[in-house]
């Protein structure tokens, strides 16, 4: 009851005509900065944190937090209907939304993913509200080891991904923990595996990188095929065709809880954020399906799961960031910085200290939330009229939006070459059915994956027992196993029964 109570409390503060303008305008510029392709919440939140200044600290946080969820709603744009994520979290949302897009349901993959999104920044919400001291002391709980279980597990269903042969999504997750090992080492300092090129000391920016994979790949194979006049007729642009069938609602219905819980999990661990649990989720989708065969053709389940996945992971982000004091990504340090601006400390005193606070932002993403399906779904009929421009205007637009997208995050233009050439490896890969989203993951969790293994190794004085005496990482090593041996039984039976054939020829 206490819960409600409070919450009550903070609704007399997020209702306030000041909280409800700038909640507004958090959540509208969050939605158009997540469609552009490259730019993202952090370069949209760095760059509005000096307008907070001179604001109340509670306004202030309602305006950023707006700016970070309503980013998450507006990245799937880019991504359902031009093949361009706008923030890692929506790459894996392109596998099915494009699909669907091509076939000519754009209207039904932007209508699920607005109600999936609300979905899961709803049930984030709750368990922002009831669970935050008892969640934040789990992922305060996870040790190196547990964490270095986890991700293996994540990078061995990363294969799932992957649609035909499981070598083929092997080879992809080398080649992105190689790719993610680029760069200055976080220990010696030491650049590696740069082969001597200065724009490599830094690594490689993922978000150019995606760019190319998935954009500029799909604009270069649509002009290998010979191009066509538009991606959608201007005919096919009516009411009936933008609203999801009976059949689409139930195959989202189940796949949107799924994502929400799967997305409020992982939300809650620190360093994990939603990228990684959109590929959780669009895995177990994949995994528990009767019919895995549509997948990657235009299944509504992998479009609802990783979007309700993505909003729930955002919302749960908050729970270790202001309940420990632990930022789950850099989005969520720049939180903690303006925080810190207005002399305000993240950590277990938080909600006893700034219990106002608290509960006022809370409320305020009930309201945004609110305020970013009223704003989607009427602009749902606007986005897929893009569709009906012509490719000659349209593919060159989309090229000129990422060049000046992915130089302003970091005022780069060697940002613009990795985009060229990642966009000629993308199509290459295409064309040989390589998964492309198996590369992506691996070279999320690569960093990830070598720091937690150190630090694990560190402690246990170089003792790889480590990781199966603790009962977490046992479980996940175990589980890591597992897929392994499901991953290849096919080839292996396939392999022994051609041998029991051979033999009975002979």
């Amino acid at each position: 009851m206490d819960a409600f109570v409070n919450l009550a409390h903070g609704f007399e503060h997020a209702l306030s005509l000041e909280a409800l303008l700038f909640c507004f305008i958090g959540v509208t510029v969050g939605t158009f900065v997540g469609a552009l392709p490259g730019i993202g919440a952090l370069a949209a939140i760095s760059l509005s944190l000096p307008l907070t200044y001179y604001l109340d600290p509670m306004i202030a946080l309602i305006m950023l937090a707006g700016i970070f969820y309503g980013t998450q709603y507006g990245s799937s744009i880019s991504a359902i209907l031009l093949n361009l994520p706008g923030t890692p979290a929506s790459a894996i949302t392109c596998l099915e939304a494009y699909p669907m897009t091509k076939s000519g349901r754009a209207g039904p993959a932007l209508f699920i993913t607005a109600i999936a999104s609300f979905i899961g920044g709803s049930i984030g919400i709750v368990l922002l509200m009831g669970f935050t001291p008892v969640l934040a002391k789990v992922a305060i709980g996870f040790s190196s080891a547990d964490y270095f279980g986890l991700i293996l597990f994540c990078l061995v269903g990363a294969w799932m991904l992957g649609v035909g042969s499981p070598l083929k999504g092997l080879s992809m997750v080398a080649v992105g923990l190689l790719l993610g090992l680029v760069g200055t080492d976080v220990t010696t300092g030491t650049p590696r595996f740069t082969l001597g090129i200065p724009m490599l000391t830094d690594g490689i920016d993922l978000v150019p990188m995606m760019m190319g994979l998935f954009g500029v790949s799909e604009i270069l194979s649509a002009y290998s095929k010979g191009g066509r006049e538009s991606l959608l007729p201007a005919s096919a642009v009516k009411l009936r065709s933008l609203i999801p069938t009976r059949q689409d609602v139930r195959e989202a219905r189940g796949a949107t809880l799924r994502g929400s819980l799967v997305g409020s999990v992982i939300g809650v661990l620190p360093g994990m954020g939603a990228t990684l649990a959109t590929f959780i989720a669009y895995g177990l989708e994949k995994r528990i399906s009767r019919n895995p065969q549509k997948f990657s053709r235009g299944a509504v389940e992998g479009v609802a799961s990783p979007e309700a996945a993505n909003n729930a992971a955002v919302q749960t982000a908050f729970i270790p960031t202001l309940g420990i004091g632990i930022p789950g990504d850099a989005v969520m340090a720049v939180l903690i910085a303006a925080m810190m601006i207005h002399g305000i400390q993240a950590g277990p005193l938080f909600m006893v200290q700034q219990a106002d606070l608290f509960w006022g932002v809370v409320a305020s993403m009930w309201i945004g939330n609110v305020m970013l399906l009223i704003l989607n779904l009427p602009l749902i009929g606007i986005w897929v009229r893009l569709l009906t421009i012509p490719s000659h205007v349209l593919y060159p637009s989309i090229l000129l939006l990422v060049c000046i997208g992915v130089y302003s995050v970091n005022n780069n233009v060697n940002d613009i070459f990795i985009v060229m050439i990642f966009g000629a490896v993308g199509y290459v890969l295409g064309l040989f059915g390589y998964p492309m989203a198996s590369l992506v993951l691996g070279v999320i969790l690569a960093p990830l994956l070598e720091e937690h293994l150190r630090r694990a190794l560190l402690l246990s004085d170089g003792s790889y027992m480590i990781f199966l005496q603790r009962p977490i990482s046992a479980t996940f090593v175990l589980l890591t196993a597992l897929f392994i041996v499901f991953a290849f039984k096919n080839q292996v039976m396939a392999l022994f029964s051609s041998q029991r054939h051979g033999d009975v020829r002979g």
